[in-house]
């Protein structure tokens, strides 16, 4: 395939150009701050969409995951409160665990009882957010009781600018965190065998058997790569905006599945890439935010990252039928 009909590409041309044009009617769009925030808004989201991603390539669908982030923030941050705990790395362990867990839960229904993946995520996230604020609590854990070492942590920053004001701001280390995960996803994805086995399994689940892929690992491997990465960017989630709220993440879904539609992943399995992804977050990121500077309300967020479901999903049923064509 030539570099300009590949899906990365395109994409990059369409986020280049609403740049351009966002740019030119609202100024503002440019400013350090405003970009510092555009990308500090990526890291929880596209963290999320590297695991969706994994799911889609291999055919699945799962929409769990933001109850998986919520569970996992809420358990681990009420844990470290209850106990006086100080540390930051195992708790962020701990939440990985968690969500790894919930996705093995996935995989295991959707392998052992052959059901679809989409009716399964929607049962165990709407199990798990009734278990969540049934049994564990609803009260939301603020500013003033949350780990000081989880609010240090999410304040770290590489880059501090001062404001001739005296306001401050600044790039929000985490986009390391970020950049570091989806290094990891992308040279599984192109350099393993599990990888390549999601790719097959995405493409035809019964020739990815016959050729000796072992399918039961790969879906395993998918939801519960998924689920971890929910349970870690839940966790960091709270360490950026300080606070652990069980009802967090509502309709995040949406905005997720989205943007790995956007970045060129197919519906049907068996393609998709790291790049496009992370180029699909940033693009949808940016239009919101770009809404929000032009004082559209939000409500029609919503209609905007719908229609972009909706064309985004659309443009990738035509790219297959014609490939088959």
């Amino acid at each position: 395939m030539s570099l300009l009909r590949r899906p990365e590409t395109i994409v990059a041309l369409v986020l280049l150009a609403a740049m351009l044009g966002i740019g030119f009617v609202n100024p503002a769009f440019w400013s350090l701050d405003n970009q510092f925030g555009l990308l500090k808004s990526n890291v929880i989201t596209g963290i999320m969409a590297l695991g969706v991603l994994l799911v889609m390539i291999s055919g699945g669908i799962d929409v769990s995951f933001p109850a998986f982030a919520a569970a996992a923030m809420y358990l681990t941050v009420h844990g470290m409160v209850q106990t006086g705990y100080t540390g930051v790395a195992i708790p962020f362990v701990v939440a990985t665990l968690i969500g790894l867990a919930l996705g093995a839960f996935n995989a295991f229904c959707i392998r052992a009882f052959r059901m679809i993946p989409l009716i399964v995520t929607l049962g165990t996230a709407s199990v798990v957010r009734g278990l969540l604020l049934g049994l564990v609590g609803t009260s939301v854990i603020n500013i003033n009781k949350m780990p000081p070492q989880l609010i240090e942590f999410g304040r770290t920053d590489m880059i501090d600018i001062t404001h001739t004001d005296g306001t401050r701001f600044g790039l929000t280390a985490m986009i390391l965190v970020y950049g570091a995960l989806a290094l990891g996803v992308h040279l599984v994805l192109r350099y393993t065998m599990i990888g390549r086995s999601l790719y097959a399994y995405g493409g035809s689940p019964e020739s990815a058997s016959r050729v000796g892929f072992d399918t039961r690992k790969t879906l395993l491997f998918a939801y519960c790569t998924a689920g971890a990465l929910a349970g870690f960017a839940g966790l960091l989630h709270a360490s950026l905006i300080w606070l652990a709220n069980p009802r967090d993440f509502v309709g995040f879904e949406l905005d997720v599945i989205a943007a790995v539609v956007l970045g060129g992943a197919s519906i049907f399995g068996g393609r998709g890439s790291v790049v496009g992804t992370l180029l699909g977050v940033f693009l949808l990121i940016m239009i919101k935010n770009s809404l929000i500077l032009m004082h559209i309300d939000t409500t029609w967020q919503q209609v905007v990252v719908g229609a972009i479901i909706v064309c985004s999903t659309a443009l990738t049923a035509w790219r297959d039928r014609k490939r088959v064509g």
